[in-house]
């Protein structure tokens, strides 16, 4: 029962983060893509207002994704919070210089520019440094032999694999929050057309992206991957690439925004995926010159009783997270228009 506890917990995490990764994806992208695709006044608030019912609870994937992995496999918590505290504080300051300027930007006019620029920089901390993390973990960081992080704060965490890695999930982030508004904004108008433009170029370059991280990844760590994964890893990354191929086609030939959203999204949980077969069992891969060996689901997992504590919780408060979303999208669907701007 243990190992299979163990197991669950690996992919349950994982499934946290692939909700972040679409759910608040879109969130960051339209943070970042903001100050170039609108205009004036208006359209901001239009694209604030795209966001605004649903951004602080999609960040809640986040959160609970870090408590799993604290209460599941604390070991692996310890490392990653410990050796990436300044990465990891960069992202909390972005996420709430973020949450700042998205509630003021709307009520101070006269600051305005000021928390338009917080809102760009908040939100594009969090959407490089989450990738960056995401590549360490993956290609492997020092540790000494009781399992701390040994490699030098922030800047021993980049490096050319990882910065393609960040540079992939902004990619990804853009290309959804280009998706987003193009779904959400008024149609027909100036603003919908620049994020539809917008959208086909940015998921061009997530797939050239996706591509090279790959030949990377398999270069890095391919022969260390579990084996009887490898079909599921070709099957996942051909996913990645046919979804985000079906969000180009029907986007711009079918001008079809829902199907391309959801495209999109697909591409982004089939890449969460590949990345959780490509390292399972592993959680936290140990360089080469590491005295400590790699931090894997055997080794930092926690207690039977704890797992299955966390197992007999999730089973009752996930399908409440899932059924407060459903509710939220359902109530807050179609496009936005001009009187939602006043509330």
């Amino acid at each position: 029962m243990f190992e299979f506890l163990s197991v669950l917990w690996f992919f349950l995490i994982f499934i946290l983060i692939a909700g972040y990764f679409v759910l608040d994806g879109f969130d960051l992208g339209i943070g970042v893509l903001s100050p170039f695709i609108a205009k004036n006044g208006e359209e901001r608030a239009i694209l604030r207002r795209a966001i605004g019912p649903v951004w602080d609870g999609n960040e809640v994937w986040l959160l609970t994704a870090g408590g799993a992995l604290f209460a599941a496999f604390p070991n692996a918590y310890a490392t990653t919070f410990s050796g990436f505290y300044l990465a990891v504080m960069l992202v909390l300051f972005g996420l709430i210089v973020r949450a700042v300027s998205f509630e003021f930007g709307a009520a101070d006019p006269k600051w305005r520019p000021l928390w338009d620029g917080c809102f760009f920089v908040g939100s594009l901390l969090p959407a490089v440094l989450l990738g960056v993390a995401v590549g360490n973990i993956f290609a492997g960081i020092p540790m000494d032999a009781i399992g701390d992080y040994a490699g030098v704060p922030l800047l021993g965490l980049v490096t050319p694999f990882t910065l393609l890695v960040g540079l992939l999930g902004l990619a990804m982030f853009l290309a959804a929050g280009a998706s987003w508004a193009a779904l959400k904004a008024p149609l027909p108008s100036e603003l919908q057309a620049r994020a539809a433009r917008l959208r086909m170029p940015l998921q061009v370059i997530a797939l050239v992206l996706f591509v090279v991280v790959s030949f990377f990844a398999l270069a890095i760590i391919g022969p260390e991957m579990d084996g009887n994964l490898a079909v599921l890893r070709w099957l996942f990354a051909a996913l990645v690439i046919v979804a985000l191929g079906a969000s180009i086609a029907v986007g711009q030939f079918q001008g079809d925004d829902l199907k391309a959203f959801l495209a999109q999204s697909a591409a982004m949980i089939a890449l969460v995926a590949l990345l959780a077969c490509s390292m399972f069992p592993v959680l936290v891969n140990a360089t080469p010159d590491s005295v400590g060996p790699a931090i894997t689901i055997w080794n930092a997992a926690s207690s039977e009783l704890s797992l299955t504590c966390m197992t007999i919780i999730t089973c009752i408060g996930l399908p409440l997270v899932l059924a407060y979303h459903v509710i939220i999208y359902r109530t807050f669907r179609g496009r936005v228009k001009p009187e939602d701007l006043a509330h």
